[in-house]
């Protein structure tokens, strides 16, 4: 089986491949036709199945997988109308008439984080910025910042894959 994964980044190849071991995976960069910070679920998941459909498209492949990483609010739960800021990522996978989606974990951002997102600033460069890396996103990625490791981008990543893939794995669907 051969796969396009849209985009570049080695960590969303690393997560295709981590869900497809016997698979063929190719990394195509795309556009994803987002905003480069998409905010909430809706923007994010978008972004998430054009980049599956333009990697399917971009070659002969069976399968295009998109992820997408964004930002999202969700309520503080408590009753009030506080929000939380969280990271969220999404991932797509098509073969041109089915699509598959499901969402992987989302965590929290510090205030310090979200504010700057608030504010208009990009999660991966505010992160290189606070803590003084480069390229945070093709490596631990945030989620592995705000986990102490315990859960990497990659993994992260894998587990939003995975779940997209059910529709060509179970014949419930």
């Amino acid at each position: 089986m051969d796969i396009a994964v849209g985009s570049g980044n080695p960590v969303k190849r690393r997560a295709v491949e981590r869900t497809c071991p016997d698979a063929s995976v190719a990394a195509v960069a795309v556009d994803s036709g987002v905003s480069e910070q998409p905010t909430g679920h809706d923007e994010t998941i978008a972004g998430a199945v054009i980049r599956a459909e333009r990697a399917l498209d971009a070659g002969d492949y069976d399968l295009g997988v998109g992820i997408e990483g964004g930002v999202a609010t969700f309520s503080a739960g408590d009753g009030t109308d506080e929000t939380d800021l969280y990271l969220v990522m999404w991932a797509a996978v098509t073969d041109g008439e089915r699509v598959g989606r499901a969402a992987g974990p989302s965590l929290p951002l510090p205030a310090r984080i979200g504010d700057r997102i608030d504010a208009g600033e990009e999660l991966g460069p505010v992160m290189d910025d606070v803590l003084g890396t480069d390229d945070i996103a093709r490596n631990e990625g945030a989620a592995g910042v705000f986990t102490g490791g315990r859960l990497t981008r990659t993994d992260a990543l894998e587990s939003a894959v995975t779940g997209a893939f059910a529709p060509f794995r179970c014949e419930l669907y």
